[in-house]
């Protein structure tokens, strides 16, 4: 005859529980919807410890409306937004290419250089025709990034959220023409300083040699030790926040 098993008593459950949640990784929430910048930012931060997740992988569909007119203030709101609405510690990435002869554009545009749905080859194949006629010595460009990290239990009590920037920079030239398939953006146009001008572009590097000197693995290596000593420790993941109390 079997013998039934006696029932855990409620309290024994909700140590269980708790017991398994402080078990869990701690989650990075990265406030984007790319794999080619969720996987880069894993590989640079190298947190073994910390499990990142990218908006898909938590169901968000909100978008937030991009209105910053620097890399560090489009940078902010994105961290600020989706740790509010998340509940998770966030990292969110601004980034993109400034080029002189264009006065520093396209800049905060990047990504929408050729309209706001833009492929990146269309995105590339503007920018070499609006550069058309311009000698090697005018093409120079840099790359910009910003990080920012935002923790939600650190909200004030009048609800303002802080957030820690870091900011990293990878200079060099735009090429005549693209040359490469690695990377994504505008790396088949972008010869780094260094370069002759038609030497290697970004997009014939390695992903290993590329993320030892690119804007984004500069800004990471700045960031590792604040998510480290920030996220690492954090508490668990705040209840998001009501619709509409953004």
């Amino acid at each position: 005859m079997s013998q039934r098993r006696p029932q855990a008593r409620p309290d024994e459950t909700a140590k269980a529980a708790a017991s398994r949640a402080s078990a869990a990784p701690p989650r990075l929430l990265v406030a984007t919807r790319s794999r080619h910048k969720l996987a880069e930012l894993r590989d640079l931060l190298a947190l073994p410890d910390v499990e990142l997740v990218d908006l898909d992988d938590r169901g968000i569909a909100d978008e937030v409306e991009e209105t910053g007119a620097t890399f560090a203030g489009n940078a902010a709101l994105k961290a600020r937004f989706y740790a509010r609405l998340s509940g998770l510690p966030t990292l969110a990435d601004d980034s993109g290419l400034e080029v002189g002869a264009l006065g520093g554009g396209p800049g905060v545009r990047t990504r929408r250089y050729a309209g706001e749905q833009a492929t990146d080859a269309q995105n590339n194949d503007k920018l070499l025709a609006d550069l058309e006629g311009v000698p090697p010595g005018g093409r120079g460009a840099r790359y910009r990034c910003v990080l920012a990290l935002a923790l939600p239990a650190a909200a004030g009590p009048r609800g303002g959220l802080p957030v820690r920037l870091t900011r990293g920079t990878f200079t060099g030239r735009i090429a005549a023409a693209p040359r490469g398939t690695n990377g994504f953006g505008y790396d088949p146009i972008f010869e780094p300083a260094g370069e002759r001008p038609g030497g290697s572009t970004v997009g014939e590097r390695s992903p290993e040699r590329k993320q030892a000197v690119s804007h984004r693995a500069r800004a990471a290596r700045r960031m590792r030790p604040a998510v480290v000593r920030l996220v690492a420790g954090h508490a668990p993941e705040r209840r998001p926040a009501p619709r509409g109390r953004l």
